[in-house]
């Protein structure tokens, strides 16, 4: 009689967690990554820029995720998936979106981000961006990483680099075909405000090199240096048949935007993210309708759909309406976001909160969401033994999760000033059957 392998899907968690605290091994190879660099156009000064200018954008460390839970943030990944594809759902959000959400483009958004705490009772997932920033960092690192000898895990990444890369240039050109467009797609803008200010330049020209090395053109440039002629939008004398969107005025609202927006409703360029995709996914105040039991059923949607999101999505509340002093005098269980924010900018920790930036949030756009403890990554820094706070970023495109990373930080929120933080590989641990072998690792 053949004996059965039964599988403790504990385990994995236990084995992660453990290597969160113990284990110290090194795993960003930084010579690896130079040499990675050094086959790419100005790849020394590509190298200065991640490593010197901005010397806490990658971490030495990998972080340890089980495989249960990248499971787990999968399957509320699809359940999300199934709610926003959901007419009443797309009804109700573009309902207070801006206007030019409204017009429905073809293209379906590139590099959606869906970030997670790992909480005590599983991961919980605390917001969705439009332009996640760091895929492509996420895949420098991953070329450069540097396996711990004494651990049986494997890097969360489900390509090879050189296969994840030409994914990546399959995604834009995928965006370009959806759009109605037979000939090849040649010319890409990189756009963004002020982009030689960006802290993610290094990103913007990694993904120049990609491009121009699968013959498409692309330039890195600010909206204002893009104009609207003859049924096309131009950055000089160069037609441009893509904008790969990192701007973080999400509806194109700013005047300095208007002729990138008029572009985008012309269908005279294709636009990606796009304000119909941050409207149906990132609006922070979706994620009040996500975690309402009430509009979930309204919906029709299954048991098992609304059971997944419920448990998987922390709870979030809309702050209009709410009742001012008792938010106050609860705060402390809350965070609180601005509905359009990004970067955790103006987002507050409710026991960090003072009167007068609380009379601000009330005043203002906000939302408050459960606090969702972030789990934690031991490392050394010198002498002594850190304590990180991290999460985890699933970069996703067409329900499909392409790669998943960490962010390593101190603080209220995700940052990059933190001493040995930054994006991080995330290493996978494995459930192991068991039996009576020892589980000592």
């Amino acid at each position: 009689m053949s004996r059965m392998t039964v599988f403790d899907h504990n385990l994995g968690l236990r084995r992660a967690e453990q290597l969160n605290r113990d284990c110290h091994c090194v795993s960003l190879s930084r010579p690896q990554l130079r040499r990675q660099l050094a086959q790419q156009p100005d790849g020394e000064r590509l190298f200065k820029m991640i490593t010197e200018e901005r010397p806490h954008l990658l971490s030495d460390a990998a972080v340890f995720v089980a495989e249960s839970s990248l499971q787990r943030q999968r399957e509320i990944i699809e359940a999300l998936e199934r709610v926003i594809a959901h007419p009443g759902y797309r009804q109700q959000v573009l309902s207070y979106a801006p206007q030019s959400a409204r017009f429905q483009p073809k293209a379906r958004g590139v590099f959606l981000g869906f970030d997670f705490h790992l909480g005590q009772d599983g991961p919980k997932l605390i917001e969705i961006n439009t332009n996640a920033g760091g895929a492509l960092i996420n895949l420098l690192m991953a070329s450069a990483h540097s396996a711990c000898d004494s651990c049986p895990c494997s890097l969360a990444f489900p390509d090879s680099p050189v296969q994840a890369a030409l994914a990546i240039v399959a995604m834009f050109r995928n965006e370009w075909r959806l759009s109605g467009n037979q000939r090849p797609l040649a010319s890409i803008a990189i756009v963004d405000e002020q982009p030689n200010r960006q802290y993610m330049l290094p990103e913007f020209l990694l993904f120049q090199n990609l491009f121009a090395g699968h013959r498409i053109q692309a330039v890195i440039c600010d909206p204002a240096e893009l104009q609207l002629r003859a049924g096309r939008l131009w950055h000089g004398e160069l037609a441009i048949d893509l904008v790969y969107n990192r701007l973080t005025d999400f509806g194109l609202e700013q005047p300095a935007h208007r002729q990138l927006l008029q572009a985008y409703l012309d269908q005279a360029v294709v636009v990606t993210p796009h304000p119909h995709s941050h409207a149906l996914y990132a609006d922070k105040r979706n994620l009040a309708l996500l975690t309402d039991a009430e509009f979930l059923r309204s919906l029709g949607l299954d048991e098992r759909t609304q059971a997944v999101l419920l448990d998987g999505v922390a709870k979030t509340l809309k702050v209009a309406g709410m009742d001012a002093d008792s938010l106050w005098q609860q705060r402390k269980q809350w965070f609180f976001k601005p509905a359009k924010g990004y970067g955790s900018k103006a987002a507050y920790r409710g026991d960090k909160l003072t009167r007068r930036v609380f009379g601000d949030i009330i005043a203002a756009d906000y939302v408050v969401q459960a606090i969702v403890q972030p789990s934690e990554r031991q490392w050394q820094i010198g002498e002594e033994t850190t304590e990180l706070k991290l999460d985890i970023r699933n970069y996703v495109y067409d329900g499909r999760v392409q790669s998943v990373c960490a962010r390593l930080y101190q603080g209220q929120t995700t940052n990059f000033r933190t001493v040995g933080g930054g994006f991080a590989n995330v290493v996978v641990v494995p459930e192991r059957p068991l039996g009576n072998e020892s589980e000592a690792f």
